[in-house]
């Protein structure tokens, strides 16, 4: 059978849960007592906060999670009518079963509106006896202050390198792949810890070939090497701007990346470059300049130039 593998090995269970261990721990004890208030989960994508809302509604509810489960993606419907419909009618309706609560999940709430969250924070004040929330955002920052004070705040990290690994060697093992040590590296180099993206990368190297190696990986992702891009910096900081550029030019054209793409990859490299670190942090500085303005539509290649040539200033 053909699945994606983001739902073939999202975890159904507490304990098939990778990483966030202080987390599974807390929740997991409020579950197993059937006294939950409302949580907000908080932290960046592929990290387990779709997940973890799951667990909580099957463990729960068990063989009647989905009339208990009412899942909304904020980031297709923002507006305050969903709120005062869907919401709304959900919420006021008896749940079925034993537990005394239903669970509203919204996710990507931080695109609600600010009139959409005003509205939310008056319907999980009055549906307390019959509902729970648990809200999942990027940014907790965006949402506004009623409804933080109202919910637990559970603060999701990046997958660490151990966590990463054990995933690797689940579905390596399901779906009879090889992955070598450099492969494993490249993988959480270019995913940073989110999980959702290295199963897709991963599924996708599979139709490629069943032993995943480093370069496949790049050439999939369309990322440079950090060696590529190392390389490009090692020779603006001796001096040779006309080479630093040329190369530069290769390296985006080879791989299909954007100035955007590049400009977080030198980041990373100017820290093991070595030149002073006072004049590293210059240039940290200068990368932030530069960002700044292709996301305000500045030419990249020009921006790229001028970044190089910070490099050769003294």
């Amino acid at each position: 059978m053909h699945s994606i593998w983001t739902e073939k090995y999202r975890p159904k269970t507490f304990k098939d849960f990778k990483g966030q261990e202080k987390i599974v721990e807390r929740v997991k004890a409020m579950v197993e007592q059937k006294n939950i208030g409302n949580f907000l989960f908080a932290g960046p994508a592929g990290v387990g906060k779709s997940s973890m809302a799951l667990i909580i509604a099957k463990t729960l509810f068990g063989e009647y999670w989905k009339q208990n489960f009412l899942e909304l993606n904020a980031s297709d419907d923002r507006g305050i009518d969903v709120v005062r419909n869907e919401i709304k009618d959900f919420a006021r309706l008896k749940s079925i079963g034993p537990v005394p609560f239903k669970i509203i999940f919204l996710d990507e709430c931080d695109s609600l509106t600010k009139e959409a969250q005003q509205a939310l924070r008056r319907t999980m004040e009055n549906f307390t006896s019959t509902t729970r929330f648990i809200l999942s955002c990027n940014y907790s920052s965006k949402i506004i202050d009623p409804i933080q004070s109202r919910c637990t705040i559970f603060r999701f990290k990046p997958l660490e390198k151990k966590d990463f690994e054990e995933i690797i060697s689940l579905i390596t093992k399901g779906e009879n792949l090889k992955v070598d040590k450099k492969s494993l590296d490249a993988m959480y180099e270019v995913c940073e810890g989110d999980a959702r993206r290295m199963k897709n990368i991963l599924q996708s190297c599979a139709a490629i070939n069943k032993n995943i190696t480093e370069n496949l990986i790049y050439d999939l992702v369309s990322a440079a090497r950090p060696k590529e891009v190392k390389e490009v910096l090692e020779i603006a900081v001796k001096g040779d701007f006309i080479q630093a550029r040329n190369k530069l030019l290769d390296v985006m054209l080879q791989h299909g990346l954007s100035g955007l793409d590049i400009i977080k990859q030198i980041q990373k490299e100017i820290w093991g470059l070595k030149i002073s670190d006072e004049k590293k942090i210059q240039l940290i500085d200068k990368c932030g300049d530069i960002e700044f303005r292709m996301v305000e539509g500045s030419d990249e290649f020009i921006q790229l130039e001028s970044l190089l040539a910070n490099f050769i200033l003294k």
